[in-house]
């Protein structure tokens, strides 16, 4: 009985061992976490980065800027499908393949491209892993195996992943048309909990195609997070928290909320009141890059995405011109009342004793 159960065990082990050395570790935190994670730097080191240098060009008639951002843009795929395989810790000639196998997934993932290559770089990542170093023709062997596998899945499955996130992610801008104030609360409050997690807001927003009312809120939620931990914890982190939170990115906080969780309070709470507040009071809609949506006041980017979609309708002949109270929600939704009421909310649960003096302190 036990000799049976040692050979049953013995492939099993093997197996492990086996994947131990190709460094794959089958893991939410590896796939959802870290991958994610940098798919969001690699949209943000083209498509974004791509959108705001364009924008500048087109705002200042200054032709060089929009080629340049045209040139960013038009390498999202290949850049996100390299941040995937960096993350993932792959061997240089799969990390270089991931730029035909990139391209290839977010060019045939159509709306939900970067869902795509989320995926198809995963599984094309570690089917590279798997030979790499195994044969003496490894510069023939690897390339091969990643792009192949890569590409084929691409063709095979991207239209169908792109259809369902875009489909997902309209339901979710329809359902927000249809009940801005609830719909503006859930949205505002999921993204912005989203941003301050250690996983990626913006990439959840990119791969949904989430634009519209529903990426307004959403811009709204991550703004209140950001502003919200920066004003809340100035007193214990000066100007330095307050530029690195409010400019750069409330996850700063994560090891403080799982210390004291309800540190977390304030800024949701603020982000369930500015959420339908932006859907319902100023119609605030996000129809820049939907990557924008996700990423809150970090670079200013949220907002830059906002104005990107004014300019955007503008030209489409969908909005005749940005109005001062356009700009006034803007300004209210992602500063003004992030900052008021997630303060608000802190000296109430300081007065509670729910958060005492260095639970917000950033190391």
């Amino acid at each position: 009985m036990k000799m049976t159960e040692e050979k049953k065990q013995k492939p099993a082990g093997r197996m492990r061992s086996f994947l131990k050395k190709k460094n794959i570790e089958i893991s939410a935190k590896r796939y959802f976490i870290d991958a994610m994670g940098a798919m969001a730097n690699g949209l943000f080191a083209s498509l974004l980065i791509g959108t705001i240098v364009a924008t500048l060009g087109q705002q200042f008639n200054i032709q060089i800027l929009i080629d340049i951002g045209g040139f960013a843009k038009s390498v999202a795929g290949p850049a996100m499908a390299v941040a995937i395989a960096f993350a993932l810790q792959a061997p240089p000639l799969v990390l270089f393949s991931m730029l035909a196998v990139g391209a290839a997934a977010n060019s045939l993932g159509g709306a939900g491209g970067p869902l795509a290559v989320l995926v198809i770089a995963i599984v094309a990542t570690e089917l590279g892993k798997l030979v790499s170093k195994e044969t003496k023709i490894d510069i023939l062997v690897t390339p091969l195996v990643s792009i192949c596998s890569g590409v084929l899945l691409s063709m095979g499955i991207a239209p169908y992943i792109g259809a369902g996130a875009s489909a997902v992610g309209k339901l979710i801008m329809w359902a927000t048309e249809l009940h801005p104030f609830m719909m503006g609360i859930l949205v505002s409050v999921i993204v912005g909990i989203a941003l301050t997690l250690p996983i990626s807001s913006a990439a959840i927003c990119a791969a949904l195609s989430l634009t519209g009312l529903a990426g307004g809120a959403a811009v709204a939620g991550c703004s209140a997070q950001m502003v919200g931990f920066a004003v809340m914890s100035f007193r214990e982190n000066k100007a330095g928290g307050l530029i690195s939170q409010g400019l750069g990115t409330s996850m700063l906080q994560m090891g403080n909320i799982v210390k004291n969780p309800r540190i977390w309070i304030p800024p949701i709470l603020a982000s369930a009141i500015t959420g339908p507040i932006a859907t319902c009071v100023f119609q605030l809609q996000m129809n820049g890059e939907a990557i924008s949506s996700g990423m809150g006041t970090c670079g200013l980017v949220g907002q830059i995405g906002v104005y990107t979609g004014w300019v955007n309708d503008i030209a489409a002949g969908t909005k005749a011109a940005v109005t001062p109270m356009d700009w006034i929600g803007l300004i209210l939704i992602s500063f003004v009342l992030p900052a008021v009421l997630t303060w608000g909310f802190g000296q109430i649960c300081r007065k509670l004793g729910w958060i005492r003096e260095g639970d917000l302190k950033l190391d």
